[in-house]
């Protein structure tokens, strides 16, 4: 006899392969999904294509029983728990008709068994709208655009049930999920016709459509025509307009949000922190986190999650950790975004002391803690740590290495030198490696110039990728730095036979509440003929301390003076330049750049540093350097 702890009545029970086992439900089941697991049963569910075999008394209490069932087909994780309790019910109900069917039916589409719940459904002979609502509701959450419809079309014309907003609604979420824009347009048209279209559930659904695919425009115009709108009709919009380059025109809905009197919830603030990243605006995600403050908000582990995630992006690791440390209970996506942050920043040791708090706190740690923490190791270069936290997130957290953590090691074995060992590791992986790795180990061989291994990635790279301009420029580089010119130009040949372009480098810097952007050689800026005497200022004093100019950066084959004149004018410097003349001398000069930073301008912004008394941060297209006192905290080891 299987007895429930929680259990306080028989209300049930059977005859199983001439044994007879006896389940005890409770009127309120605490815990449904126990209901499940003793339904799949290694014994049970071997018997479940004869489950013929099965006897069910009626019991006292018919509701208590569909109530329990009905709890367990909701908590649900796989398709042999509802075939299980599925085998229960043809015992026990009519489920052909009524509430309980639309929810096996409801299960079944939820779990992808799309041909099973279309069975059951088409056995079903009394479906109201409800019914079909179901029905579409759950091939809507797989994302089965054809099915949703075909559904739809049957009950419209072959049955005649006329739909009602329920259904929209998840039809539109379907043609959402799938990028279905025609498919959605049809389903507006015909909620236009319904008159339904004043439903705030079925007009943010719809701007959800518009808004991911694009079409910013019919966003507009749908906001227009909603009566009053609710916070998440804004947050919609907000969000919409950052993901596709207009957050200034996201930043513009919240204050007309403001003004309606709507109140900002978790999901403003989410939409809003998405904003500021994309402008790069310090001073405005400043403004963001007293609203948060403000709104009581700062208390929720999900906002100041992303409020420590957007100070690490606009590199105030500072900030970062004073909002980790006023979160009272830190989740593991909160742990994790902290050792990001480091990681990113090149602090090896403090990601790593950050993972060993984790784990005292009783966090589990996952495989995204895992690849932060393999790439802070191999960012700083603690090799040792690396293999060792390689080899324990499978032997001890029951981690499996994925194709990103492979990477991190390909990486960190390849920075230090180890490029054979990172080449046998890509051998000996049980899947096939990505464009990831073999680009940690190409990035390898540049430094180490290793040309006949980078020639042989090199061509791994443009099988896999062979639209992206970086591996050739790459391959290309390395040539040059080799003096080996004509097969450098061979290289530079056949990108112009493809059509690709070198992205030209440049460097962001923030200053009176706007980005301000300079290119090498640049110009073109208000202020160009004062920053160009402060930078010949600053590198003369670099050079009067007896440090030369690393023209072997300059990657084309010019005199030596074309060379150094060239590489004094590069984009970081250029802002630099400009930092040291409009920020205060207290505050960092942050600096963002497009391309990796190269050898020249890093031993340059670390003489900066020194003379001129002042911290700099730049962040190229890899990771985070933070310049003071004529060091930079990659250990010039990036």
């Amino acid at each position: 006899m299987i007895r429930l702890r929680s259990c306080s009545s028989s209300l049930l029970s059977f005859h199983l392969n001439s044994r007879t086992t006896c389940f005890f439900f409770s009127h309120q089941i605490q815990n449904p999904q126990c209901i499940c697991k003793l339904f799949t049963q290694k014994r049970f569910h071997n018997a479940l294509p004869s489950y013929s075999f099965i006897q069910f008394h009626t019991p006292s209490n018919p509701d208590a029983l569909l109530s329990a069932l009905v709890s367990a087909i909701k908590s649900c994780s796989s398709a042999s728990y509802g075939c299980a309790i599925h085998a229960c019910v043809i015992k026990s109900y009519n489920y052909r008709d009524g509430f309980i069917g639309d929810q096996l039916v409801s299960c079944y589409a939820k779990m992808g068994c799309a041909e099973d719940a279309r069975k059951l459904f088409d056995e079903m002979p009394n479906k109201d709208l409800v019914s079909w609502n179901s029905f579409i509701s759950g091939f809507s959450r797989r994302g089965y655009v054809d099915k949703c419809l075909n559904a739809f079309f049957r009950m419209k014309f072959d049955m005649g049930i006329e739909p009602n907003e329920v259904t929209l609604v998840s039809l539109v979420s379907a043609c959402t999920s799938r990028g279905a824009v025609d498919e959605g347009k049809y389903i507006h048209g015909f909620a236009l016709k319904l008159g339904v279209l004043w439903e705030p559930k079925l007009v943010n659904s719809l701007i959800n459509l518009y808004g991911k695919s694009g079409y910013l425009d019919a966003v507009c115009r749908l906001v227009e025509t909603i009566p009053i709108q609710n916070v998440v009709s804004w947050n919609l919009m907000i969000t919409i307009h950052a993901q596709h380059g207009s957050a200034a025109e996201g930043l513009n809905c919240f204050n007309l949000m403001r003004r309606a009197g709507v109140y900002p919830d978790d999901g403003t603030v989410a939409s809003l922190l998405q904003a500021c990243e994309n402008l790069g605006l310090g001073k405005l995600a400043e403004s963001v986190h007293g609203l948060i403050i403000n709104c009581g908000l700062s208390a929720n582990v999900r906002v100041a999650t992303g409020v420590l995630d957007l100070y690490t992006k606009l590199g105030r690791l500072d900030y970062s950790l004073k909002v980790f440390k006023e979160v009272i209970n830190p989740d593991k996506v909160a742990w994790t975004a902290m050792l990001a942050g480091y990681a990113t920043h090149g602090y090896g040791r403090e990601a790593m002391a950050i993972f060993e708090n984790m784990v005292r706190e009783g966090v589990e740690p996952d495989h995204v803690t895992f690849t932060h923490l393999l790439s802070a190791c191999s960012h700083s270069g603690h090799i040792k740590e690396g293999r060792n936290y390689f080899n324990i997130m499978s032997e001890v957290y029951g981690v499996e290495p994925r194709l990103d953590h492979y990477s991190c090691m390909v990486d960190l074995l390849g920075r230090s030198g180890f490029l054979n060992d990172a080449y046998e590791l890509i051998k000996q992986m049980p899947m096939e490696p990505n464009s990831g790795v073999w680009g940690a180990l190409f990035g390898a061989c540049r430094v180490y110039g290793n040309i006949e291994l980078g020639k042989e990635v090199a061509e791994r790279l443009f099988a896999l990728e062979p639209s992206d301009s970086r591996n050739y420029i790459m391959l290309s580089n390395m040539y040059s730095a080799a003096g080996l010119w004509r097969d450098a130009s061979k290289v530079r040949a056949l990108m112009k036979e493809k059509g690709l372009a070198r992205m030209p480098g440049c460097s962001f810097i923030e200053y009176g509440n706007k980005i301000h952007r300079f290119a090498v050689g640049d110009q073109s800026h208000p202020e160009s003929e004062k920053i160009y005497t402060k930078l010949e200022e600053v590198i003369g004093k670099i050079r009067r301390a007896g440090v030369v100019p690393q023209t072997e950066f300059i990657l084309h084959d010019v005199e030596e003076a074309m060379k150094e004149d060239m590489i004094s004018r590069h984009s970081e410097k250029l802002a630099i330049a400009f930092g040291l003349l409009v920020i205060n001398a207290g505050m960092p000069i942050i600096i963002t750049k497009n391309l990796r930073i190269c050898g020249d301008c890093h031993g340059t912004a670390k003489f900066i540093s020194l003379i001129e008394k002042r911290t700099i941060i730049i962040r190229d297209s890899k990771r985070f350097h933070h310049f003071a006192n004529g060091a930079c905290s990659c250990g010039d080891y990036w």
